[in-house]
């Protein structure tokens, strides 16, 4: 079997008492897009900030392309990271820049193009994700949520990332939006022949984007399976997250 290009073994991170990931095994393949699902709170955030690098993990190990990066520092770390891209959830625009410097920041950051190099690639890639060259001109302020998306979709890809990460990549959208966005990664990621890890809660943008699906739950992934078995996963826990029930074996944490 090939490498993956992100395999994940007994993944432990805690904040104080809280543990939060408790012995997480994934594994992502070369141009195969999982997603993974699971409340508010259940880690999934931590689990991608450990795989940037931006979190230390207690113990296990997280290899990218079957390279260890746990404990990796300076410019090996740089150099793991100029394969990943990245879809923020409020899309994390510079505010003080236009669209195109905006996509173009890291092919001048990292790879150093010049500018007039670098904004001809921006305006490409804005062109892939359906806007037109006059959007580069602009600057995040006067852009509507579902444009931020797309600009902010249009500089994970910038790069031609091997990795990209979705983190919550429709939240507030209006669901035709959230439909059109959805249309866009798994176009992008075909295009690249990228790999993808998501997270969401949105199981309309899980069942659209992902090959396969993994559930995480008290700090474990609980089910792992592809997507189209997800309605048929025999996990009380799967069931009652993916049809938004109250009754079930999850119960929420709420607040005293």
């Amino acid at each position: 079997m090939a490498t993956p290009k992100i395999s994940i073994r007994g993944l432990k991170k805690r904040f104080g008492s809280k543990i939060v990931l408790d012995g997480v095994d994934l594994d992502i393949g070369v141009a195969e897009s999982v997603v993974v699902i699971g409340g508010s709170g259940t880690g999934k955030s931590v689990l991608l900030k450990c795989i940037l690098g931006l979190l230390e993990p207690e113990d296990g190990s997280i290899k990218i392309d079957g390279q260890e990066v746990v404990g990796m520092r300076g410019r090996e770390r740089e150099a793991i990271n100029t394969k990943f891209g990245m879809l923020f959830q409020s899309a994390a625009l510079f505010d003080s820049m236009r669209v195109w410097e905006n996509v173009a920041f890291g092919l001048i950051a990292a790879q150093k193009l010049p500018k007039a190099e670098a904004k001809k690639i921006a305006i490409e890639k804005l062109g892939q994700v359906g806007l037109p060259p006059q959007t580069g001109e602009l600057y995040p302020a006067e852009l509507s949520g579902g444009m931020k998306k797309r600009v902010g979709l249009a500089r994970a890809i910038a790069t031609q990332p091997e990795i990209i990460f979705f983190d919550e990549p429709t939240t507030g959208l209006d669901p035709i939006m959230s439909d059109v966005i959805n249309d866009l990664i798994v176009e992008c990621v075909h295009v690249l022949g990228a790999s993808a890890l998501s997270i969401t809660h949105d199981m309309a943008s899980c069942r659209k984007i992902a090959n396969r699906v993994a559930m995480l739950y008290q700090g474990k992934i609980i089910w792992d399976g592809p997507v189209a078995q997800i309605d048929h996963s025999n996990n009380p826990f799967v069931d009652q997250f993916i049809h938004g029930r109250a009754e079930g074996p999850i119960r929420m944490q709420i607040p005293v």
